[in-house]
């Protein structure tokens, strides 16, 4: 980004924030103007365009309201069912934080919207971290997903997937970044991720920024390079690709730059060659001045180990976006992970918020998070407030739950700042009780330091709430590692059962009392081996999840999921006794 850009996308900011309610009034203006006579809206809004009308009488609706509109788009019907600009193709949600993938109409719009949105989150990072005057690369690992036709001949892809594709990405990838499209589009992800990693160590003295989408991705990509920098040196040394990597493109472009390097090879594995790998990142590019990806929500369990890995490099989580819609960036890009907040653009898309109950009282039932269904404006929800997200886009989203919990932390002018707190929808229950994302993180946190004296840490976990038999109960997989430099005591089963306890003990007021009445039973860590998450990740990508784009689900819901976990398992361990 040149200067220009970059002073640009500031001032563009702070514009944009001080007249953020303006702004929102134009964008729901001019989306009813296009799409007022579309058959969804003309049954609540008879063709007018006024917005107290739009709030009144348009629905509050989820994916499965909108899917038999979709299903006809997807199936080739071309009147003006949802909205009345063409429908070029389908954003392809993750499907891995909360069910099924879901497919999201996109027009040539959405380009456009995605480069102004790209432009505006990189200028905080440039102005903080980035000398412009200084040449370097940008060792952002990618990976594309396969597009799949649908009846329509309409494709389907990621967002990710979408952006790669596009032609201002493609002609900034040789200045750019280290990665040739060749590997950011190679179908087998072990193969993209060996020669991203051989095209970065390669250019080690260019990169100034290590990053993927999400910080899950970095992290393997640390793990991948600790099993294969044998390999990865002797191709440095020798110039020539390894036999295990078939694809085509990938060895082609690999021809055209590889050389033998003893030296640097040398140099690499002097460095990777040790007892710690404590700021390994650090050492092998040391010219690199942050580490990219998204470290909230349910990644923030992987910024301690990417800490451990980084040498002190900031970990920067620039965006809050979704398929739905480009929603927030992070001004303060130095933040720590966990007080990361994402001031809301108001021209990416008109956002509403639902009020959520998060407070929980100690002495009664939780109240249900659905007794208040007024919709808050964007610049009028209250700090300290959490709130569900509702969009409105100019692609035949209209009040659409986004399912994502966020917490108004401040403001920035006149727009709201947001902390993500959780999927709404990603919860534990086996009877009436209600357990989050958030408090079962919070559980975790605070049973995991029982670990610390045997030397143990916890890189992994999930959940699934387990019925099968009566009562129900919780179940949580535990993928352990031993610390770095320390001789481990073995896994003591009295250590694993007050784990068990320290969960319980730590959930919601609701979870003790079912325990303490035998409506809940005993909860369970099932520890399973070194690598189960990477099985899990390699079995969600093979069902066409982009490695870019793959999040761990916290609760298991697929029954091939829970079977890889599950033929994994090395020991289980149950809570002694009730909480209260």
């Amino acid at each position: 980004m040149a200067t220009n850009e970059y002073e640009g996308g500031l001032k563009m900011i702070e514009e944009l924030t001080t007249n953020a309610e303006q702004i929102q009034d134009e964008v729901l203006r001019e989306i009813l103007s296009r799409n007022a006579g579309t058959e969804y809206l003309r049954g609540f809004l008879h063709g007018q365009t006024d917005k107290q009308l739009f709030k009144k009488n348009v629905p509050i609706v989820t994916y499965e309201d909108l899917k038999p509109y979709i299903d006809r788009i997807v199936n080739g019907e071309t009147s003006d069912i949802l909205l009345a600009e063409p429908t070029t193709g389908f954003f392809l949600s993750s499907g891995t934080s909360g069910g099924q993938p879901k497919l999201m109409p996109v027009t040539a719009q959405v380009a456009k919207k995605w480069e102004l949105f790209r432009g505006l989150y990189e200028s905080p990072v440039i102005k903080y971290l980035v000398d412009i005057n200084q040449a370097g690369k940008r060792m952002e690992l990618m990976f594309a997903r396969p597009e799949v036709e649908t009846p329509s001949g309409l494709m389907a892809t990621s967002v990710t997937t979408s952006i790669f594709k596009g032609s201002g990405f493609r002609a900034s990838l040789p200045k750019l970044y280290t990665s040739p499209s060749e590997t950011i589009f190679c179908p087998d992800p072990n193969q993209s991720l060996y020669c991203q990693l051989l095209f970065g160590l390669i250019q080690r003295e260019e990169v100034v920024m290590i990053g993927s989408f999400f910080a899950s991705t970095v992290l393997r990509a640390i793990k991948f390079l600790e099993n294969h920098w044998q390999e990865l040196r002797y191709d440095i040394k020798t110039g020539r690709l390894s036999h295990q990597i078939t694809d085509s493109r990938c060895r082609n472009a690999a021809s055209l730059v590889m050389k033998p390097n003893p030296e640097q090879a040398d140099l690499i594995e002097n460095i990777c060659n040790c007892k710690s790998w404590d700021g390994i990142i650090r050492k092998l590019w040391p010219k690199a001045r942050y580490i990219a990806g998204i470290c909230t929500g349910v990644m923030r369990q992987y910024t301690a180990e990417l800490e451990f890995y980084s040498g002190g490099l900031p970990l920067v989580s620039s965006l809050y976006a979704s398929s739905e819609a480009f929603c927030g960036i992070n001004i303060e890009p130095l933040c720590k992970p966990s007080d990361v907040s994402y001031t809301f653009l108001p021209n990416m898309a008109y956002f509403e918020f639902l009020p959520v109950k998060n407070e929980r009282d100690e002495s009664i039932e939780m109240k249900s998070n659905d007794e208040d269904t007024e919709l808050v404006d964007l610049v009028n929800v209250k700090p300290g407030r959490c709130y569900e997200l509702v969009v409105t886009n100019s692609t035949g989203l209209y009040r659409y739950k986004v399912g994502d919990v966020l917490m108004v932390s401040g403001f920035h002018n006149n727009a709201p700042q947001f902390q993500f707190v959780e999927r709404k929808s990603v919860v534990l229950s086996v009877d009436m009780e209600k357990t989050s994302e958030t408090d079962l993180f919070k559980a975790v946190t605070e049973a995991k330091a029982l670990l610390n004296p045997l030397g143990f840490i916890l890189t992994e976990y999930t959940s699934y709430a387990d019925t099968s038999s009566v009562p129900g109960h919780y179940v949580l997989f535990w993928e352990l590692k031993e610390k770095e430099g320390e001789h481990c005591k073995e896994l003591d089963p009295k250590i694993m059962v007050e784990c068990c306890f320290k969960i319980e003990e730590s959930l919601h007021y609701t979870y003790k009392i079912y325990r303490k009445r035998n409506i809940i039973a005993a909860l369970e860590i099932r520890v399973v081996k070194q690598g189960s998450f990477e099985a899990l990740m390699d079995y969600c990508v093979s069902k066409g999840t982009s490695l870019s784009q793959y999040k761990k689900p916290s609760c298991i819901k697929s029954e091939e999921a829970l079977n890889i976990l599950d033929s994994r398992v090395t020991g289980k361990y149950f809570s002694p006794k009730s909480p209260l």
